[in-house]
Parts: structure tokens; C-alpha cells; sequence
């Protein structure tokens, strides 16, 4: 969890672990006598529970819920037993804190007691198998959950906040509840802030409103979202936040008697109409919602009249219309502010009527729903099982977790290299959909205001936006860029042989459209993008540097620093533009840095290009070592030796070895290569292909020459079509003369002589090729 305002002995948390942890974890090994004993001030439902059932040895896996969350709070009373907060507090209020915040939104009790633990992973010596044998594997999951990532060495503070957001939204899909203990913990760390450095604090406050405070907006949990605004806000526009409290409080009693007299005549007319059960109350609006306000519509804040509202909560969802009727009938309706929340929910799942009156010539706002809605708007996804113990809440492949879903599926499939780019993607799909439109079948879809119909093609499917063509919007042919309004009916056509244009991107609105767009194009061109990416390599360190670049271990090590899968996926991400030339050589040389222990010095490409091709020689002589009897050829074992430029054998070709003078090895030859006839009988060596079948895992560079009509796209055509069989480009050259075909040479990587054979079959015929050869690769 982020220690915002923590401050930790690691020393004693580990002498403190040591005491208590044998193998398995278990409780004290004597029951607390008094509350007192803890010296610490304890919510009162805590104290109950204590009284209850007292901490002392007790059976793995607590099943009451008391016991559980006794169990929990004594164990992370103990652990964190010598750590202090920067307030100068016992650590271990940060944690009651924490789930006391948890009960106040109803979560269930192992919710609650991953509250209490949610730091014993990452400040004590406790390890997540210990954690699962005590408290079970719901606890525990809750708890890895809302860890942060340890053990990783992350270039800068935004790529390890991508990470750990990544970390939690993985969670998340898996178990939504996780997040609970994550807003539990973030609002109990603003609420102390005040203890940090400014910039800290500014820091926090502003990851607090672009992905905390919308997170629980997200999840309906109103409770949680104002709080955690007003706290950021207060933080980072200081002066406006003073002014705004000034404002308020200076007119606080003129305006309560305002809004006192507005209820008591809305409840006498509620009651005449025959709805005496109607509860009317007045709320303040909170000042970070007053203030976004004054932004918005660009006026002071005596120019804001409606700085407090009405709430109407009634029996049922028949009474809330008919509460409203009463309402437009008492006071006079401003046109274009009412909203059906009820007939159609938020994607959060919040339901209520919103109206906006007049009221002595002063606009103030009225919502009117049930005690269940409102409990959801309070509490959000908490809300589902507030009087519910165990479980998870809420079914996470529901629409209203669609978002969260689109989140981890993109993740996943890309391998997302630009953390910018996440976390953008993250604080815009964490804001709230605005525009609502209906599919043929009549189901509701929210999109973000401003969304076109790819953005609904992308929201539907991801090959429905890969292959739409034209869009149908009431029963209209319309073009795919035309934005969506509330209430289109929406129909997307298709066909198979449509594809995304990267002008797309020009007027699509939410990032799964955009993300999706962005993947199709890089799958499609992938081996350009690959080949795109060796080249930018190569200028930066040259042939051979590239050559031993591509042998290391260090380039499987930064794909793996990058979150991609393999070398092709870091050269295709380079190529694309995903990553920088400049990222890509600074990852090498902090790779470097570490495999070889070198001081912290700033190494040059050169220098560089020397580590890692002096790495690859190692690697290359321990191979022919541990390999001797595995060698390609049989009869030059342990020999130094090449395959012939001039021809590049493949296995199933008749070889013959060539004793080079000078001391400069033993080169290979097909038996048929002109260059061999000038060679002394006294210089040949007679060899052969090894027929083990660990060699025909092996792959041999040739070179192909092709002759095509000149034609855009024409090479993505041939590398296409390569790809498909599995055939690895090492390098691709195009040479072109106007009104004469193309020539474009090509060095593979093949396994065999059939191989070879087939691949030329294929090539050849396609319809742009008019002709192919192999030729040398020197």
C-alpha cells in the first residue's frame, strides 16, 4: 500500500516478525486481560468484538466474523508494533483507521480484515503463504491485491505508479473489492497529509483527483469520491478552496433559513398530496463540486446560486414520480434539467431523479429516490452486500465493470510499453460516460461525450470496429465520424474486407477505440515495424553490433523491463514508435550495468556495443563447450568454423569444408559452389549435415533476391506472407528505378533446403513477383 504518511523500522518490524512467526503464523501465546493493553484509542465496535472474543491461540482460518477480525487487528497490532507514522503516531492507527472506514460502507469482515493487514506484507517480514495459512485464501488475495510491486527497479516515478496501477486493476478484475481497501487507504492518508513534505503532498493530491477520487465515482461510492475532491482541493488550489469555505460560511445562517423554509413547504405540499412518508432534507454542495462549477461555467461564486440542494427520499420507485409531479407543481421547473436516472441508471449503477427548480428567484437543485438508491450512491458496489458477510459483491463481467474489463484486456493483449500513455488511457476511462445510445435490440450503452460510431463499433466488439464500414444512426446512412447524441438508435455495417485507417484516431473519443486502432495496425505491419526497429538499432551500433545485439541475454532482459513478451515485440514496438531509440539504449545500459556489476558511470554506444558483444563471445564459447557433439555438421566438432557467404548451405544440401588460409578456420561450401574449384584437394575436408534432431531446431541465414512490379505495399505483401509460414526477416532491402520493376533483397532465417524450396514455390506465386533467386549473402 502507498505509505503516504508512513515512516518505517524496518529492523524492529523484522525482530517483531521473527518473535512471532514459526513456519506458520500464529496469534500470542496469552489471551489480552484489557482493551486498555493495546494503548491505543479503538473504535467502539472493535472494543466489542475484543470483549467478545479476546486474542489469544486459536484454530487456523477463523470462520465468525468476530473472531476474524480480532484475529486480524492483534496480528497487525504486533507487526507493525515499533513503526511510526511522520505525525509521530503508532504505525498501527493507520490500519484501525483504515478498516474502520471499511465498516462505515457496510464491506464484509474479511474485507475489513484485509484492511487491517493490507501493509503486513510490505513493511514486515509476514509472506503471503503465511498470511493464507491463517486467515484463508480470500484474506490473502485481498491483501497481495492492494500491495504494491516489490522487488523491481523502475526507471522513474511515473513508470512504477503505472505499474502498481496495473498491479491493482489486474486485482480488480479478479476481485472487485480490492479497491475498497485501496480508497479506504488513500482517503485515511489525505486525511493526514498535512505531516508530509509540500511536494509530496501535491504529488498525492493530484494522483488522489485524476484516478482516486473518479475510481470511486466510478464504483458509486459517493462517500469516498467528495471527501477525497475536497481534500485534493484544498491541497492544490488552496486559495480558491479558502475562499469558497469563506463564502459559504459567511452567509451559512441566511441561507440555512432559506433552505429550512423551502423543505418545510415542499413537505406540507407532499402531505396534502397524500405522501406524509416522504423524508425532504437539505444538503450543502461539496466546494470542490461548487468550484469545478465556477470553472465550467466561468462565474464567481455570488453568480452560483445553487451552492446547496434538496433531497427527497420516499418509499418506492412509483412514489419518486409522483414526488416529482409535486415538485413541478410547487415550484416552476427549469427547462432541460431534469435527468431519469431511474429509467436510465449511471453505469455505476446510481439511480435518482434530478430536477432543477426556482425558488424565490433562485435555482436550487432537487433529487428524489428510494432509501436503497440512495445507499447505493453513498456506498456503491459496497452497497450489494452490506448486510451480507463473504463473497464478492459484484460480478465483474456485468456492464457496469465494462471499463474495467477494457482496462486489463488491452493491458494484456499489447503489453503496454508507453506508461504515459497507460496512465492517460487510465484517468480517461475512469471519467463518466455522458452520452447514452441504444443498439438494434434496444440495450443502453454509455460513451463518453463526443464518442462516434467506431467508438460504439469498438464498444460492441473489437472485430466489429475492425471491419465496419458505414454506420446507420436513426434509421440514416451516416458517415463512421458522426458524433453520437443521446438517444440515437445505432446500427453498424460491416464487411470482411474492411480495416481501420489511422485516420481514425482523428475523431475517436474513448481509449478503447483508440487502443484498439493502434493494435490492428501494429499486427498488421509487424514485421515492417520489426524491421523498422533493427534498422534504427543498427544505426545506433552498427552491423555487428546489431548482430551481437540480437544474440544476447541483455535484449531478452530489456523486452522483459518493457513488459513485452519477446526480442520481436521490442523491435516491433521500436519500429512503431511505442518506444524511443534513447529508452531502448538506456534500458541496454542499466542491463548492462547490472549483469556486469559496472560502477555507476555513464557508458558510451561504443562502450556499450564492446559489453555486450564481449558478453555474446563468452556465451558463444561455453556453447561450443557444453555443444561440441551437438554441431550442426558432423567432422567439425569443436573446429572453428563458417558457412560460405558465397553460397549459405542449407541441411539436405551435399557440403564440403574448405581448410582457409591464414589461420582463419574451416569454411563450409555447397559441394556445387564455383568458389571451391580453385581449392587444392590437400584444403577439403569431407563433412555433413548432423541428422540429430536437436540441429533441425536450428536456422541458417539466405539471402533472397526478388523482382517485382513497383507498387505501394507490394513488400509488405511478401513479408506478410513469410510471416505466416513462421519465417524470421534478419534485414530487407528495396532498390527501385522509375519505370523498371523493384528489386528487393531479403535475408531469411531457414531450417532446410525443403524449406527453401517451398518458401521460393510461394513467393513466386504471387502476382506482383516476376521473378526470384537465391543469391549470396556476401
Amino acid at each position: 500500500m502507498s505509505k503516504v504518511t508512513s515512516a518505517h523500522n524496518s529492523n524492529q518490524a523484522h525482530v517483531v516478525c521473527d518473535k512471532f512467526f514459526d513456519g506458520q503464523p500464529k496469534l500470542r501465546t496469552h489471551q489480552i486481560k484489557h482493551i486498555d493493553d493495546y494503548e491505543i484509542i479503538l473504535p467502539e465496535w472493535l472494543k466489542n468484538c475484543i470483549k467478545n472474543i479476546p486474542p489469544g491461540i486459536g484454530a487456523s482460518c477463523p470462520r465468525d466474523s468476530e473472531a476474524l477480525l480480532v484475529a486480524a487487528f492483534d496480528l497487525a497490532f504486533q507487526m507493525h508494533k515499533g513503526q511510526y507514522r511522520k505525525s509521530g503516531e503508532p504505525y498501527i492507527i493507520h490500519p484501525v483507521a483504515v478498516a474502520d472506514l471499511l465498516r462505515e460502507i457496510g464491506a464484509s469482515a474479511s474485507v475489513i480484515a484485509a484492511g487491517f493487514l493490507h501493509d503486513v506484507v510490505e513493511d514486515t517480514n509476514i509472506t503471503p503463504e503465511q498470511l493464507e495459512g491463517y486467515f484463508g485464501t480470500e484474506v490473502r488475495y485481498l491483501v497481495e491485491g492492494v500491495t504494491k510491486l516489490g522487488g523491481i527497479h523502475f526507471n522513474n516515478r511515473t513508470e512504477a505508479q503505472a505499474e502498481n496501477l496495473r498491479k491493482m486493476f489486474l486485482a480488480m478484475a479478479s476481485d472487485i473489492r480490492v479497491v475498497l481497501v485501496k480508497l479506504a487507504d488513500r482517503l485515511h492518508n489525505m486525511r493526514t497529509i498535512s505531516y508530509l513534505e509540500k511536494e509530496k503532498q501535491i504529488r498525492i493530491a493530484k494522483e488522489t483527483r485524476e484516478i482516486y477520487a473518479p475510481l470511486a465515482n466510478r464504483l458509486g461510492i459517493g462517500r469516498f469520491k467528495w471527501e477525497l475532491e475536497d481534500l485534493a482541493f484544498k491541497l492544490l488550489e488552496p486559495d480558491p478552496f479558502r475562499e469558497i469555505q469563506q463564502q459559504i460560511a459567511s452567509k451559512r445562517s441566511e441561507r440555512e433559513e432559506r433552505l429550512n423554509t423551502t423543505v418545510q413547504l415542499l413537505k406540507d405540499r407532499l402531505n396534502s398530496a397524500g405522501l406524509s412518508q416522504c423524508e425532504v432534507s437539505g444538503r450543502p454542495k461539496h466546494l470542490y463540486g461548487i468550484w469545478s462549477k465556477m470553472q465550467r461555467q466561468r462565474k464567481e461564486f455570488h453568480e452560483i446560486f445553487d451552492v446547496a440542494a434538496l433531497r427527497i427520499l420516499v418509499s418506492d420507485v412509483e412514489t419518486c414520480y409522483r414526488a416529482l409531479a409535486v415538485v413541478h407543481d410547487t415550484f416552476r421547473p427549469i427547462p432541460g434539467r431534469f435527468k431519469d436516472y431511474i429509467g436510465l441508471p449511471k453505469p455505476n449503477g446510481y439511480q435518482s431523479l434530478h430536477t432543477a427548480v426556482i425558488v424565490r428567484h433562485r435555482p436550487i437543485e432537487v433529487q428524489i429516490r428510494t432509501p436503497e438508491m440512495h445507499r447505493v450512491s453513498e456506498f456503491g458496489i459496497a452497497a450489494h452486500w452490506k448486510y451480507k458477510e463473504g463473497g464478492s459483491p459484484a460480478n465483474p463481467d456485468s456492464e457496469k465493470f465494462n471499463w474495467l474489463r477494457q482496462l486489463v484486456e488491452w493491458q494484456q493483449e499489447d503489453g503496454v510499453n508507453d506508461y504515459n500513455d497507460y496512465l492517460a488511457s487510465i484517468k480517461e476511462d475512469l471519467f463518466d460516460e455522458e452520452v447514452f445510445v441504444f443498439t438494434p435490440k434496444g440495450d443502453v450503452l454509455g460513451l463518453r461525450k463526443g464518442s462516434t460510431a467506431i467508438d460504439f463499433a469498438y464498444r460492441i466488439h473489437s472485430e466489429v470496429g475492425n471491419h465496419c464500414n458505414g454506420a446507420r444512426i436513426n434509421d440514416r446512412l451516416c458517415v463512421l465520424s458522426t458524433p453520437l447524441e443521446n438517444g440515437d438508435f445505432v446500427e453498424i455495417l460491416t464487411h470482411k474486407s474492411s480495416h481501420p485507417s489511422l485516420d481514425w484516431l482523428n475523431y475517436v473519443a474513448t481509449p478503447t477505440a483508440r487502443n484498439r486502432i493502434r493494435q490492428w495496425y501494429k499486427k498488421s505491419h509487424r514485421q515492417e515495424t520489426i524491421l523498422r526497429g533493427k534498422e534504427l538499432l543498427e544505426q545506433e551500433f552498427g552491423r555487428k553490433g546489431i548482430d551481437n545485439l540480437l544474440k544476447s541475454e541483455a535484449i531478452t532482459k530489456v523486452a522483459e523491463r518493457c513488459n513485452l513478451k519477446s526480442t520481436e515485440d521490442l523491435l516491433a514496438a521500436l519500429g512503431f514508435g511505442a518506444l524511443t531509440l534513447h529508452q531502448v539504449v538506456n534500458r541496454f545500459r542499466e542491463e548492462i550495468k547490472i549483469q556486469n556489476q559496472l560502477p555507476e558511470t555513464e557508458l558510451s554506444v561504443i562502450e556499450l556495443a564492446n559489453q555486450i558483444g564481449s558478453q555474446v563471445n563468452l556465451a558463444s564459447n561455453k556453447s561450443k563447450i557444453s555443444t561440441t557433439k551437438y554441431s550442426p555438421i558432423v567432422g567439425l566438432e569443436g573446429l572453428d568454423y563458417r558457412l560460405g557467404g558465397c553460397c549459405s548451405p542449407l541441411p539436405g544440401e551435399s557440403i564440403l569444408g574448405t581448410v582457409a588460409l591464414g589461420n582463419h578456420g574451416i569454411t563450409v561450401h555447397r559441394t556445387n559452389c564455383v568458389n571451391i574449384q580453385s581449392i587444392p584437394n590437400d584444403r577439403r575436408l569431407s563433412v555433413k549435415w548432423n541428422s540429430n534432431t536437436h540441429i533441425k531446431e536450428e536456422k541458417f541465414p539466405i539471402q533472397l533476391r526478388i523482382e517485382v512490379i513497383d507498387r505501394v505495399g507490394v513488400l509488405k505483401d511478401i513479408l506478410m506472407r513469410l510471416s505466416d509460414r513462421g519465417i524470421n526477416v534478419i534485414d530487407a532491402r528495396v532498390k527501385t528505378s522509375h519505370g523498371k520493376p523493384a528489386c528487393i533483397d531479403l535475408r531469411v532465417e531457414l531450417e532446410s533446403v525443403n524449406q527453401l524450396e517451398i518458401t521460393i514455390n510461394q513467393i513466386r506465386s504471387m502476382v506482383d513477383v516476376l521473378d526470384i533467386a537465391r543469391t549470396g549473402i556476401n
